[in-house]
Order: C-alpha cells, then sequence, then structure tokens
C-alpha cells in the first residue's frame, strides 16, 4: 500500500492543475483517472482548438449561490498566469472574440502542456483506475481497481454530470454526501432549450437559421447568435442565458437588436406587404415565419397603431417559453454541485474535514460560455494544490 502527500481523482483541467502546483512544491501526488486517457473534455472543447481562457475574465462571469466565493481563487491564479505556461510550451493562439484564447492548431497542445509540466514534478498517473472506495481513518485510504492508495490529502476533480457520454458521472457529489458535506441540487447548464409544441410547429423548419439577438432572463442579457434547430434553439447567446434561467420562466428575444422596427414600420409607405417587409431586416425564412405567425395580411402602410405594435412585439419582445433543456447529455456544464459555504475559497479545503478538497467543476461556481470554465478549473486546481 503506497502513502502519497496527496491523491488527486480526477484528471481533467482542474485537477492536472492541481498535480502541477502540488508536484512543484515538492509533494509526492497520485492522479487518478477512471477513462482511457487524461483530459478528454479538454480535447473536444472549442471545435477541437480548446479556448483555454478568457483574458477578461472577472468574478461577475461566474454563477454560484455565494457569488464571492470565486474571487479569491480567480484574483491569485490569472489568465496571464496560464498565458505564461502556454508561451513557455511555445503553443501559438489566437483571441478569436470577447477576449477568448483559442490554440491556432490543437486542443492536444493544452493537454501535452499539461502532462508535461505533471511528468516535470514526477506526478504519478495512472489512467483506466476506477475508486471502488475511499475511507478516512489517519489517512485517506484510496480503494481503486488497480490497487489500495493512501494519502494525507484527497482533492476531488471529479467534474459535474455534463455529456456522460465522455465518462461524466456524480462521483464527486457522492463523496460529498459520504462526508456530509452539503451539496446545491445540480442542474444542466450552457445548454440548448427545447420547443414546446405551438413553437415547434412554427419554427423547427427554421433549423440551422442564425440569427444575431438581445436574449434576457432574470436581469441578465446576451447579445449574440441564436441557432435555430430542429427541436428547439441554442446558440451562443441561448447558451448563455440558459445557465440562468429557472424552470418554466420566459426568456425574451430581441431579434434586431440594432434596429426599432416600429419606427421602421412607422415611417414605411410604400405599399409592400408584412412578409417582405420584414425580409429587408430578417432572414427571409425567418421573416416568412413570423409573417404567418402574425396573421396580419395588411400591406404594411394599411396597418393600424395596434397592428404595428404587435409586430414590433413580436420582433422586439419574442417571450420564448421552452419546454425544457436538452438535459446533461448536450450541456457544456452544470451549475450547482458541492456548496461553497462548505469549503475554504481561498485553499478549496472542506470546512468540516481536514485534508479534503474540491475544486473544478463539481464546485458550484459556474463560468459563461468563451474561456471561463477553464479558467476556474486552472484558478481553484492552482488553489488547492499550493494548500495541500
Amino acid at each position: 500500500m503506497q502513502l502519497y502527500d496527496v491523491i488527486i481523482i480526477g484528471a481533467g483541467a482542474a485537477g492536472l492543475m492541481c498535480a502541477i502546483e502540488a508536484g512543484k512544491r515538492g509533494k509526492r501526488v497520485l492522479l487518478i483517472e477512471h477513462a482511457e486517457q487524461c483530459g478528454k473534455k479538454i480535447l473536444i472543447s472549442g471545435g477541437g482548438r480548446c479556448n483555454f481562457t478568457n483574458i477578461n475574465t472577472k468574478p461577475e462571469n461566474f454563477i454560484s449561490n455565494n457569488p464571492h466565493f470565486c474571487k479569491s481563487a480567480l484574483a491569485r491564479y490569472t489568465p496571464h498566469d496560464f498565458l505564461e505556461l502556454v508561451q513557455k510550451h511555445k503553443i501559438e493562439y489566437y483571441e478569436k472574440k470577447l477576449g477568448q484564447l483559442f490554440c491556432k492548431d490543437s486542443s492536444r497542445q493544452i493537454l501535452r502542456l499539461l502532462l508535461d509540466e505533471c511528468a516535470e514534478y514526477s506526478v504519478d498517473i495512472k489512467i483506466n483506475c476506477s475508486v471502488q472506495d475511499l475511507d478516512k481513518q489517519d489517512y485517506f485510504a484510496v480503494n481503486t481497481t488497480q490497487g489500495i492508495y493512501q494519502s494525507h490529502a484527497l482533492v476531488v476533480a471529479t467534474g459535474g454530470l455534463s455529456i456522460p457520454k465522455m465518462g461524466a458521472t456524480d462521483f464527486g457529489l457522492q463523496i460529498a454526501r459520504q462526508f456530509r458535506i452539503p451539496i446545491v441540487p445540480p442542474m444542466p447548464a450552457l445548454v440548448p432549450l427545447t420547443f414546446n409544441k405551438e413553437d415547434a410547429h412554427d419554427f423547427s423548419s427554421l433549423a440551422g437559421l442564425s440569427v444575431d439577438s438581445l436574449v434576457s432572463t432574470n436581469d441578465c442579457s446576451f447579445q449574440e447568435n441564436i441557432l435555430f434547430t430542429h427541436r428547439g434553439l441554442s446558440g451562443p447567446a441561448i447558451l448563455q442565458v440558459s445557465s440562468y434561467k429557472r424552470p418554466h420562466e420566459p426568456i425574451t428575444i430581441n431579434l434586431l437588436p440594432g434596429i426599432d422596427i416600429l419606427q421602421s414600420l412607422e415611417a414605411h409607405t410604400t405599399p409592400l406587404d408584412v412578409k417582405n417587409f420584414l425580409a429587408l431586416h430578417l432572414p427571409k425564412r425567418l421573416a416568412d415565419v413570423l409573417s404567418e405567425r402574425s396573421g396580419i395580411t395588411k400591406k404594411v402602410h394599411q396597418l393600424s397603431k395596434n397592428e404595428r405594435e404587435t409586430l414590433a412585439r413580436m420582433i422586439h419582445e419574442w417571450e420564448f417559453t421552452p419546454a425544457g433543456t436538452e438535459g446533461f447529455e448536450k450541456a457544456e456544464v452544470m451549475v450547482g454541485g458541492v456548496n461553497t459555504d462548505a469549503l475554504s475559497s481561498k485553499t478549496m479545503e472542506a470546512k468540516s474535514v481536514q485534508g479534503l478538497y474540491f475544486i473544478g467543476e463539481v464546485v458550484d461556481v459556474t463560468g459563461w460560455l468563451g474561456g471561463y470554465n477553464f479558467q476556474w478549473a486552472w484558478a481553484s486546481g492552482a488553489a488547492a494544490g499550493r494548500s495541500v
């Protein structure tokens, strides 16, 4: 039975970063991964180019029951700290938009960087190694399919429930429950929304159509593309608001955020029908559907004040009430997880269990779309790695 200073369960972004920081301090580190390779989510992220951070990262870009919890870790490991690693390994990168940094070549470069750093600090990594049970007496005892290991500290970096086909499980939450650490109920986040019956009838034919829109819910708004799918709405703006939306509540979509359509309608005096008028501002397929949905058959110059206002509301204040979401199968992350009130914001250690740490997505801290969740993985992993 081998004794380590720290055992980390989960070799994703947070677990790898924690291993590196602990290894730098001369700690004997064992990193356990149940899958056949480390960092599977890193490899598929950013369309295979890995949106590894966002240079505009601020605490306001994260969702948690305690919005202040993430501040300490984010302040002590910043996007520029990770960029130093990227530059050290001579990885070329670029800013796509809104501070989002991607590899020019492949996400494999980020995984290689992390594994090379682990090797430099003599981190032991065991893949295809599943934890069967664990306990804490004088030490943490971790019983795995490859043997029993002991450690002074145990770090849970098992990720969330999103994308189960990539191996996601609730194992980290099970560990929290075992040690009586409270959990905020997990929900899918950064996830497509599904049509109700009426909207499915009207809009499913628009699958593949993308429109720049302003999408709002619960006092937050995002202006980016929305994407019509066969089953509902997706695209960056929809994914962003999905993290904030409460079940059964509508979201408000402004399909023309840069134009006052009411003013345009009032100014239009030519005998143009509604469908063709809308097609001046929106994709034709969408204009056709909205025209039909409105039920207004008059020419634009014949519209009453009430009819013009009805059209304007349809364009600028479309109240979309989804039937639900595509669930964890299509969610990029989860909201909820280990309750931050039970953890130290400086070290990520459980307040009630000495030596037990939770980092990354398993914690109730969820970033926006655009590299923020990777930055939380690096920051929370570094916080724990510098403490264990």
